[in-house]
């Protein structure tokens, strides 16, 4: 059955913002082609926070495509960048919308490890995301199946 991933990041100070960007941008272009995407999301929230949903042929595929290339190079500065960032896998057929994304994290989702935390950040009471900012993101090649 496919994974879904959803991640929650929020960026502390406007001047980590241009970085944070560059390396979203080549995360995007590494995950469209990587072995085991099926498609997914992005979410531009306010106070600069991220959020992405991504659906996986498994937990293996994932793995790979998080410990390899733009992805790997990114995960270390996420740490000092962010005060809030989490996390939430689910197994599923589809992928879901953002509601549901949101849902999942709150109920299930867990705090990431970050230098400089929020008084929100454990506890994921942020507020609800804004939905209109959303983009797709589809794989290159034709997933398997979905």
């Amino acid at each position: 059955m496919p994974l879904v991933s959803v991640t929650r990041l929020r960026i502390r100070a406007l001047r980590f913002l241009p970085a944070f960007a560059v390396h979203a941008v080549r995360t995007a272009r590494q995950v469209r082609s990587a072995p085991g995407f099926r498609g997914g999301a992005v979410l531009n929230d306010r106070d600069w926070t991220f959020w992405t949903l991504t659906a996986w042929d498994g937990a293996e595929s994932m793995r790979t495509y998080m410990g390899s290339g733009a992805h790997r190079a990114a995960m270390p500065r996420l740490s000092h960048w962010c005060d809030e960032a989490s996390t939430v896998h689910w197994n599923a057929d589809d992928l879901p919308g953002w509601a549901e994304a949101d849902k999942r994290m709150r109920d299930e989702g867990r705090a990431s490890r970050v230098r400089h935390p929020s008084l929100r950040h454990e506890t994921l009471s942020y507020r609800p995301p804004r939905l209109s900012g959303s983009a797709p993101l589809a794989p290159t090649r034709p997933p398997a199946g979905m």
